[in-house]
């Protein structure tokens, strides 16, 4: 007998004092704390899904009192003011970019690539912003290690009010592929098995989570 799972809202903690900062990122977390004191008005941070971008973007918006757009919606206008731009990937409107890159007012880009690979990946067209972009500053936010991983996955547990012991999410550490995303399903999943099952999140579940049906779409 399972018990049924209610599809209850999970709140990430997205402060600035909530981000795990570890020798992969902390160049990118004391420039984006450096603001206003940029040398340059526009900077790129790159890394693969969950590695911290969006939270990164969302700590300096609030404290830049910037606008977050997705770059999906830069074809509807520009607002003025200190700008995120997110996920700018293949079709990105070229036009628009150039002109935030031109214009000289703080902006902040995320993607799962460094800008040096835009060009070629993303197709641009337009010469003058394909300068722009491979000129741009740009900090890498994933190198995976034990410290950073361990840090992610307590987080990600602490979100949704769980407290795990050490040496569980060490063990699940060890057997998950060494990613952000890999870290963050797994723990989603751990956390609907373990309310469905009444079970705790204990070094037993995990294991069983690892060689169960579900393992595969973990990897």
């Amino acid at each position: 007998m399972t018990q049924l799972v209610l599809p209850l809202e999970i709140r990430s903690a997205q402060g600035r004092a909530d981000f795990i900062v570890a020798p992969a990122n902390q160049q990118a977390v004391a420039f984006l704390d450096s603001y206003p004191h940029w040398p340059a008005p526009a900077v790129a941070l790159f890394g693969p899904a969950a590695s911290g971008k969006s939270h990164l973007a969302a700590v300096w918006a609030d404290k830049a009192g910037a606008t977050v757009l997705d770059a999906a919606q830069l074809e509807s206008g520009i607002p003025a003011g200190p700008l995120v731009v997110e996920n700018v990937t293949v079709g990105v409107a070229e036009a628009p970019l150039f002109a935030l890159l031109e214009r000289g007012t703080p902006l902040l880009l995320t993607a799962q690539l460094p800008p040096a690979d835009w060009p070629e990946k993303f197709a641009l067209s337009l010469p003058d912003l394909v300068s722009r972009v491979r000129a741009l500053l740009a900090f890498a936010l994933w190198a995976p290690d034990d410290a950073l991983l361990m840090g992610l996955a307590v987080k990600l547990f602490a979100d949704r009010q769980l407290q795990v012991p050490e040496n569980v999410v060490a063990h699940m550490i060890r057997s998950l592929e060494r990613s952000p995303a890999a870290i963050r399903d797994f723990v989603a999943h751990a956390d609907a098995v373990a309310l469905a099952e009444k079970r705790p999140i204990n070094i037993s579940l995990i294991k069983d989570l690892l060689v169960g049906p579900a393992a595969p779409s973990l990897f």
